[in-house]
């Protein structure tokens, strides 16, 4: 595999700086959108492999907002199917097998997942969730995941439990319900991978830039760094901003909901082996999970809240959330999970569509509108559907101005890093980096060519040469960007503390 990254796929400061450049003296484009997170660089990478003229921007960082704060699951739709919602799980188990096979194998992996079943759970609640997860394993067929990537759901005795999930309580444990499901590797470096590859396809993708007094006969963009104003003429726009998307779009209404996760070290579990899955009392469809990482730490959630309130650019995880998935999580447990055990914690707005009833409750679903002023917006759904989405998105602006666009091609275009398995096993570079990078761990490897120490762990799960490499390609500016978005270090403040040296060393090194 090659040392070097195609100056296509990188972004960087002074790439930034060119693209301002260019859209100051060529301001007509086919598509200006607005966001980037999952949706709005999908939506870029989209229209740009269709051959449309595309800019994306973002008044902070990728994935600066909701796309980093999920699960990191990339869903199968099971829960839907425990609502009845037919359509959105048979489109959330067929963007899972896109993901997994073609655009983001090295990205995504299978995660076993297990129910334990207590006596004092029922058999009735056992068979359900059998039943459930039988149900799921029918729209894996169904979109053609093969087996040997997703093995079929089956019943565990006590003891392979326990062999999974060692701080199950094993007092009137029965067994458990086995299930695959994916799992994601990161939310923020799936989104950095989208915009990268959005970019080798000719996008203009522009970090720190806002977009101002989208009418029909323009936009204005401000370079949030120097407050420079650069009037733009896109011919169509897709706000593609999540929660805020109705400041854009007065005919949307929305009702966020807050997911929070605590970051747990994987010894306060037993380094359990499977993603626990505890049924919440009195639904049939909301779970809380415990999910092992590949770090060896293990993110425990989530909540879902109704926000009250405006809307916040970075949501806190509230005392209270924090009590209600330690309790849930002890429901189960031997040992009991205390305030001590809590690494960190962080909180997600999902971007769901206005509707009655409990935020649990509220649909799932995404909806595409195009507004008067000609603007298509496009919000709701889940991070596992954002590539149907954003096809959705693009249609609805072609068609809406007749943009010369030729068809979509996102269900088979392998993003940046993208490799079989037998690829990735071939590579020569650490296996820390092979599992984060995929085939593009030996360019990031490269980094350290004239500094092996740069090889070496600054803190747990991040090396200076992955700091470099951010800074040269993936677009991080500052140590933010390094610490939060491109590493997740920050999720835990301890080592964040410790690793800021290290990413300002980096961002002097690349200037």
């Amino acid at each position: 595999m090659h040392t070097t990254v195609p100056e296509s796929s990188s972004l960087n400061a002074a790439r930034r700086d060119a693209d301002l450049a260019h859209l100051e003296t060529s301001p007509e484009v086919d598509v200006l959108v607005v966001g980037g997170g999952v949706t709005g660089t999908g939506v870029a990478l989209d229209a740009a492999a269709r051959g449309l003229s595309t800019v994306l921007v973002e008044r902070d960082d990728l994935a600066f907002g909701t796309s980093r704060w999920s699960s990191k699951l990339v869903h199968g739709g099971l829960r839907y199917l425990a609502k009845g919602q037919f359509g959105i799980a048979y489109e959330s188990a067929r963007e899972r097998d896109v993901l997994m096979r073609v655009t983001a194998p090295h990205l995504v992996r299978p995660l076993p997942m297990v129910i334990p079943v207590h006596r004092h759970t029922g058999v009735g609640r056992a068979l359900l969730s059998l039943g459930g997860t039988s149900l799921g394993d029918l729209l894996r067929r169904a979109v053609g995941t093969p087996r040997d990537l997703l093995p079929p759901p089956r019943t565990l005795n006590a003891r392979q439990t326990l062999r999974l999930l060692p701080a199950v309580d094993p007092r009137g444990l029965v067994g458990g319900v086995l299930s695959f499901d994916g799992q994601l590797v990161d939310d923020a470096r799936l989104v950095v991978a989208l915009a990268r590859t959005a970019a080798r396809e000719g996008a203009r993708v522009v970090t720190r830039c806002s977009a101002e007094n989208l009418t029909r006969d323009g936009a204005t963009l401000r370079d949030e760094n120097t407050g420079r104003p650069i009037p733009l003429r896109p011919r169509a726009v897709v706000n593609a901003t999540g929660v805020h998307a109705d400041t854009l779009d007065q005919q949307i209404r929305l009702s966020p909901s807050r997911g929070t996760h605590l970051v747990l070290d994987g010894a306060a579990l037993g380094r359990p082996h499977a993603a626990l899955t505890v049924p919440v009392p009195g639904s049939l469809s909301r779970f809380v999970f415990a999910l092992p990482q590949p770090d060896g730490r293990v993110l425990a959630g989530l909540t879902d809240e109704p926000l009250e309130g405006r809307v916040p650019r970075v949501p806190h995880a509230p005392e209270e959330d924090v009590d209600t998935l330690l309790s849930q999580f002890n429901r189960v447990l031997g040992t009991h999970l205390t305030r001590a055990d809590v690494l960190g914690a962080f909180a997600g707005l999902r971007p769901l569509l206005h509707g009655e009833g409990a935020s649990s409750d509220l649909s799932r679903e995404h909806a595409v509108a195009v507004a008067p002023n000609g603007t298509t917006t496009v919000v709701g759904g889940k991070l596992t559907t954002y590539r149907a989405m954003a096809e959705e998105a693009v249609d609805a602006a072609v068609a809406a101005h007749r943009l010369p666009a030729r068809p979509c091609r996102t269900r088979d275009l392998p993003l940046v890093g993208a490799a079989s398995a037998e690829e990735l096993a071939g590579l020569d570079a650490p296996a820390g980096l092979v599992a984060r990078y995929g085939a593009e761990a030996p360019a990031v490897a490269a980094e350290a060519d004239e500094d092996p120490s740069l090889l070496r762990p600054v803190v747990r799960g991040l090396t200076g040469a992955e700091l470099r490499f951010g800074v040269r390609h993936e677009g991080a500016l500052d140590v933010d960007d390094l610490l939060d978005r491109r590493s997740r270090v920050g999720l835990v403040p301890d080592e964040r503390a410790k690793a800021e040296a290290a990413a300002a060393e980096a961002l002097e090194a690349c200037r």
